[in-house]
């Protein structure tokens, strides 16, 4: 009995008996007060306990001999998809000409709405003209065979004869299988269309730029060419609207930068836009331990109009310049400790009845120290 005398004395939580308290309104009112206010302060703690952390670090990015992914929708509500080609080039000197391979083009009205392939049914060309033949079923190349197995059929296979030897394709009405097919008329209906380039290309992870113009491209004395007179036009408005623009897969909270960008061209010369992307690896790692290798970026733009009649130089066009950076970003998902938690439970208790006492216990003495001067008659 002794020690449990001696152990009540460590008591910091001492208790007066029922009848020496004293219930009051205010303190009443006080309590129910504290008590919402508790209650609202702890699910706002769980709801953020529930949540995860995000950490991220920077690392020197070693990866090797990996492709870059780099997804892209963009639309030329100006421009006829006869017209563009997309190319891709990168410093190690490696080029692809008019990439079809993953990227696709979806004709467009005026109004931006999807076009149907009213023109395409009409009756085009003249199917009484005869391509010459090199032997049966083997069409002439005009001279840009570059041997004697190559056959040119179409007018589509006249132009990559001529692109691959660097010519300019400039007769097409001289030439028997785009006068069949009808080209130059083909041109002059898709003429007030506009298009819709969406896909992916994979290029190498070294710096480089992809672009996207008007006329098939080649190569010609070293040098990257566009050919723009089959299409007859002395002008391209280079409008557009960037729906995305992403290098690699999506992770939650990336933001791309040119998502959503929109540009606005004159109908009285060409225009370039150049984009400059910086280009930062990064790994984004789950809760459960998956991992997103992707890449995030940002950007600069210039804007050059190109007047040739004033002696302006350049190529119409939209133009993407990326670089790499050596520093790898990784986030990392993490659980927030329970521990934490708990503190965080245990300040919000404490602390709001430890002020909620501050409170109770000024209005209880302010309210009763009025009480006795009023009763006195000195309250007033």
């Amino acid at each position: 009995m002794e020690f449990v005398s001696k152990l009540k004395s460590f008591d910091a939580y001492p208790k007066a008996k029922e009848k020496f308290r004293v219930r009051t309104t205010s303190g009443a009112i006080v309590s129910i007060v504290s008590s919402s206010i508790i209650f609202l302060l702890f699910f706002s703690e769980f709801a953020y306990y529930m949540t995860t952390e995000v950490h991220p670090e920077l690392h020197v990015d070693t990866s090797r001999n990996e492709r870059l992914r780099i997804n892209v929708d963009i639309t030329f509500p100006r421009l006829p998809c006869a017209y563009l080609s997309l190319d891709a080039m990168d410093v190690s000197g490696e080029h692809e000409l008019d990439v079809d391979h993953g990227i696709f083009k979806k004709r467009l009205n005026p109004d931006g709405t999807p076009a149907g392939e009213i023109a395409e049914v009409r009756s085009l060309g003249d199917k009484d003209v005869e391509i010459p033949m090199k032997s049966p079923g083997c069409g002439t190349c005009y001279g840009a065979e570059k041997d004697k197995n190559t056959c040119c059929n179409t007018c589509e296979e006249v132009q990559d004869a001529y692109r691959a030897r660097g010519w300019a394709f400039t007769n097409p009405e001289e030439i028997a299988q785009c006068i069949q097919e009808g080209f130059s008329e083909k041109m002059r209906l898709q003429r007030n269309e506009g298009c819709q380039v969406y896909g992916y290309i994979l290029v190498k992870k070294v710096a480089g730029n992809f672009h996207i113009a008007p006329g098939k491209s080649f190569q010609q004395h070293h040098m990257h060419v566009h050919d723009l007179k089959p299409y007859g036009a002395d002008s391209f408005n280079l409008s557009h609207r960037i729906d995305r623009l992403s290098f690699g897969n999506d992770f939650p909270g990336i933001i791309n930068p040119l998502d959503g960008v929109s540009k606005s061209s004159d109908d009285k010369f060409a225009s370039m836009y150049q984009y400059f992307l910086k280009v930062v690896p990064t790994t984004y790692e789950k809760l459960d331990g998956a991992f997103i290798n992707t890449n995030q970026f940002s950007v600069t733009e210039n804007y050059k109009p190109i007047q040739s009649a004033k002696g302006g130089h350049g190529l119409p066009g939209v133009f993407f310049m990326y670089d790499l950076s050596p520093i790898k970003i990784q986030y990392t998902e993490r659980q927030k400790s329970f521990g934490h938690f708990l503190t965080g439970v245990c300040a919000i208790v404490g602390g709001v009845f430890t002020v909620a006492g501050i409170i109770d216990s000024f209005l209880f003495h302010g309210l009763r120290a009025m009480k006795k001067k009023q009763e006195l008659g000195k309250f007033g």
